[in-house]
C-alpha cells in the first residue's frame, strides 16, 4: 500500500488543521444523516470522520483525516489499534490521545465478559479480544492471560517487547508472574506484524518451556495464540503443545 503524506506535522496539528471543505464541494453533513438515518447509513470512514470531529481542530476536514488513517492503517480495527506515535504523523498528537482513549474503552468493553465467565467457553470472546489489542502493533509483543481457578480473567499483561519479529520471552519471569497473581492457569499471547499467523520454531520452543516451568508448579498453558491481522492461530489446535 502506498503510503499517503502526513496531513499534519507531528506536535502541530493545532497548528495546521487540515482544511474545512465547503458545501460547494458536494460533501454530505455526516451529522444531519446520522441523525436522520442511524449509524447504519454511514460506512466505516464516514463514522471515523464523525468521531474525528470531536477529536481535531474546529474547521478540520474530517473527512480526509479519515481517509487518511484508513489509507495508512488499512481498517478502522488498525486505526484504533495503532500506537500513538504513529498516528500522531497523521492526525497530531492531541487527537492521537483521543482515538487511544477510544481504543482503551473498546478493549475494556471486550475484556468484560472475559473477567465474567470461563475463557475456556468463550474462545471467540478471547480472539476478538486479542485481535482489538494486538493486530495492529508494528512490532512484536508478548502477553499473558492469567486465569483463576475458574479459568476467569484475574489479568492481561505485557511481558515484552521486542522487534518486527521477535519478543524475547523469559519462562520463570511468566511463572513468576502467575504465582504473584495466585493464577491457575494462563494463556499466552503474541503478535506477527508480517500478517503471517503461522507459528515459528521459535515461537514453539519457547511454548514448550514455558509449559515445562509451569507445570513443575502446577499451572496450566491452555494455549498460545498467534495474533496477524485478522487471523489467530492456536497452538494448541495446530497440535504444536
Amino acid at each position: 500500500m502506498a503510503e499517503q503524506r502526513d496531513l499534519f506535522t507531528p506536535g502541530v496539528a493545532e497548528a495546521a488543521p487540515i482544511g474545512a471543505f465547503t458545501a460547494g464541494e458536494g460533501r454530505e453533513d455526516l451529522q444531519g444523516r446520522f441523525a436522520a438515518f442511524g449509524l447504519a447509513s454511514l460506512d466505516e470512514g464516514d463514522t471515523l470522520a464523525l468521531v474525528l470531529e470531536r477529536c481535531l481542530a474546529p474547521g478540520a476536514d474530517t473527512l480526509a483525516a479519515a481517509d487518511a488513517l484508513l489509507a495508512r492503517f488499512g481498517g478502522i480495527g488498525r486505526v484504533l489499534g495503532a500506537a500513538e506515535g504513529d498516528l500522531s504523523q497523521v492526525i497530531g498528537r492531541p487527537a492521537a490521545q483521543q482515538l487511544g482513549l477510544l481504543h482503551a474503552l473498546l478493549l475494556r468493553a471486550l475484556e468484560h465478559p472475559l473477567r465474567r465467565r470461563p475463557v475456556l467457553t468463550s474462545s471467540e470472546a478471547v480472539r476478538t479480544y486479542l485481535r482489538a489489542r494486538l493486530a495492529a502493533l508494528p512490532r512484536e509483543v508478548f502477553h499473558v492471560l492469567f486465569l483463576d481457578k475458574k479459568n476467569q480473567l484475574i489479568a492481561d499483561e505485557r511481558m515484552a517487547e521486542g522487534t518486527v519479529d521477535h519478543a524475547p520471552v523469559y519462562p520463570r519471569e511468566v511463572v513468576r508472574r502467575a504465582l504473584e497473581l495466585s493464577a491457575s492457569a494462563i494463556v499466552l499471547a503474541h503478535n506477527h506484524p508480517s500478517g503471517d499467523p503461522t507459528p515459528s520454531r521459535a515461537d514453539i520452543e519457547m511454548t514448550q518451556q514455558v509449559v515445562a516451568a509451569a507445570r513443575a508448579l502446577q499451572i496450566g498453558v491452555h494455549d498460545h495464540l498467534v495474533v496477524a491481522g485478522d487471523q489467530v492461530a492456536s497452538l494448541r489446535a495446530l497440535g504444536l503443545m
